[in-house]
């Protein structure tokens, strides 16, 4: 590939998607397979999410099933994108670290967002308020200061204090100010509102102060990539999460992924037409020809170093296929689609 893709890391962030008529057991089952073809197919990093309560996601403990994926591969990085630094206090959050880090040794990212529980009853279930995001660059510090050793309580993390998990922050606004000033790596999106997109990472390689975990700035672009052998079959790809998302701002439930072929069906309101319809841009989306100019483009626009890529559909095999076809375009793996 010609420069600036020619030197950009692409990494993957899987959110164990549910799919009707399947269980949450192998949604999970189905995170871990995709990222040994993640490894295989030369993909840099392998992250998963944190939900909770969500009956479309089975991914609420990121520590556990990041131990799941580690110890289903070999040299993949394997990490959170994210864990919810106010959802949880920061020394449990360094132990269980501490404890992938020691069992995976140079192989765990730490992925921290400033997101708290996505309905009211989940925060009240966490035992979490929305105010408690307010307090994330504290949060973020003290749990730093436990793999220093520098926490004043006399407390010790174990085995966390001494190792190196690098940290990443997941943020847009303030967010990426919180990562500029304590000197840690910014994964940014989404694609959909690139102006926005842009003057976040603007603020942060200004603002961005050397750290002992980075000496500059390293961005990290995530958004939704489907490949496809046709821009129709690509698109396809998309229709699933964006019905659900439609569900989530509708019906207040964020559902599993229908098939394709039935959703056009179920969008029946104008609402949930103009919501579907707005799920469906931004992304990047077509054949391989056509996703390569893009993400050539998003990647000279951005400057970043990185590229996360996240796609959620209900066809499996044409997931599959989509991360086969974008690890060639990207110039990382050699594997033919439906290999």
């Amino acid at each position: 590939m010609s420069t600036p893709m020619a030197t950009t890391r692409f990494s993957v962030l899987d959110r164990s998607r549910v799919r009707e008529g399947r269980t949450a057991a192998e949604a999970l089952r189905d995170t871990v397979r995709l990222a040994r073809e993640a490894e295989r197919l030369g993909y840099h990093r392998f992250w998963v999410s944190e939900h909770h309560g969500v009956p479309g996601v089975a991914g609420s403990a990121p520590t556990v099933l990041a131990a799941a994926v580690a110890g289903a591969t070999h040299s993949i990085r394997v990490g959170t994108g994210g864990v919810m630094l106010p959802n949880h206090r920061p020394l449990v959050v360094a132990e269980q670290f501490g404890v992938l880090e020691a069992l995976f040794p140079g192989r765990i990212d730490m992925g921290l967002g400033r997101s708290v529980g996505f309905t009211d009853g989940v925060r009240r279930a966490l035992g979490r308020g929305k105010g408690e995001a307010d307090a994330f660059e504290e949060q973020v510090a003290e749990l730093l200061g436990w793999f220093l050793g520098t926490s004043p309580t006399g407390v010790r993390a174990r085995p966390a204090e001494g190792l190196t998990v690098p940290p990443f922050v997941l943020a847009m606004g303030e967010g990426a100010a919180v990562a500029a000033r304590a000197g840690l790596p910014l994964v940014i999106g989404d694609l959909r509102d690139r102006d926005r997109m842009r003057r976040g990472i603007d603020r942060y390689r200004a603002g961005f102060r050397p750290s002992r975990w980075s000496a500059e700035p390293y961005v990290v672009v995530s958004g939704t990539v489907a490949v496809a052998a046709t821009a129709k079959e690509a698109r396809r790809l998309l229709l699933p999460e964006a019905w659900s998302m439609a569900m989530a701002r509708t019906r207040g439930t964020f559902p599993p992924l229908p098939p394709a072929g039935e959703v056009e069906a179920r969008v029946t309101t104008a609402r949930e037409r103009e919501l579907y319809t707005a799920g469906l841009r931004g992304h990047v989306a077509g054949t391989e020809e056509e996703v390569a100019r893009e993400l050539e483009a998003l990647v000279a626009e951005t400057g970043a170093q990185e590229v996360l890529v996240t796609t959620s559909t209900h066809d499996r095999a044409a997931l599959l296929d989509s991360y086969r076809r974008l690890a060639r375009v990207t110039g990382i793996g050699t594997a033919a689609p439906g290999a």
